[in-house]
């Protein structure tokens, strides 16, 4: 690699930094939220809303084809994140 591609290498992952530092500050914020959700189930059996997470990556489809985001990517990342954070409430139910 030619040193002139190092240095943009290096900026676009400088960048990137930057938005991972991002998106943990809105993992706490969303993490937060959810906290607040859990605490309003009185069952376990409340954790998880399968119609409610087929709206939300329905959404999340065609809210990436609108935005020309790779569906396929985004879809990925949200049923992560909702499958995570249904392990989450898991563990953090206390009733």
């Amino acid at each position: 690699m030619s040193p002139l591609k190092r240095k943009k290498l290096s900026k676009i992952r400088f960048e990137l930094d930057k938005l991972d530092n991002s998106l943990m500050r809105i993992i706490k914020k969303r993490t937060n939220l959810v906290k607040k959700v859990l605490a309003l189930k009185d069952k376990k059996n409340q954790i998880v809303d399968y119609k409610r997470i087929q709206y939300i990556l329905r959404n999340i489809k065609k809210k990436s084809l609108k935005n020309k985001i790779d569906p396929k990517i985004t879809q990925k990342i949200w049923k992560n994140m909702i499958y995570a954070y249904i392990d989450f409430e898991k563990r953090n139910f206390k009733k």
